[in-house]
């Protein structure tokens, strides 16, 4: 009986791994080696255009968007003393509220940014909160800051309460 080299059990071994990770490539490795380069080409594409800042037209669009936001809450302070608490008061009157106290102008409320104004409404608690959201939604009045209700009795013999509600505008300047 004559032994050939192709019947030894080590040229089987590596004859069988030679194929087996051949196999596996082909059904595993190239697969994931195709994707993994698609993934870096897509990350140098994505890099290449995230910088989006240094396109004028994106530029000019971002500062059109933010000019329109600050005109909503922007009002010079004499025109809000003359117009805008004319509209206030109009507001309050379709509510049925009572626009009682507008304080002189404070520097103390003033900021470079922004001057915040008090108001001061005296009705009911419903007119008072349907006023609320007439000057939330009004454009061009400015934001409110900060709204208080308080309480007051009308005399001291009568158990009857008065409702005033003090609001805080925010206005930009």
């Amino acid at each position: 009986m004559v032994k050939l080299p192709f019947v030894n059990k080590q040229y089987w071994l590596i004859a069988g791994t030679a194929l087996l990770l051949v196999i596996c490539y082909q059904l595993a490795f190239k697969n994931t080696l195709q994707a993994w380069a698609v993934h870096r080409q897509l990350q140098q594409q994505l890099l290449q255009s995230a910088d989006v800042s240094t396109e004028p037209a994106y530029i000019a669009r971002k500062n059109n968007n933010l000019d329109q936001i600050i005109k909503t809450y922007r009002i010079d302070s004499v025109i809000f003393r003359n117009n805008v608490v004319n509209d206030i008061a109009r507001l309050a009157e379709q509510e049925q509220v009572k626009l009682t106290v507008v304080p002189a102008d404070d520097a103390l409320y003033h900021t470079p940014r922004f001057i915040i104004q008090k108001l001061n409404f005296e009705g009911g608690f419903f007119p008072l909160l349907k006023l609320v959201d007439q000057l939330q939604n009004t454009p061009g009045i400015g934001m409110l800051r900060s709204i208080a209700f308080k309480t007051q009795k009308l005399s001291s013999g009568e158990s009857a309460k008065k409702l005033n509600m003090e609001i805080y505008l925010e206005i930009y300047r």
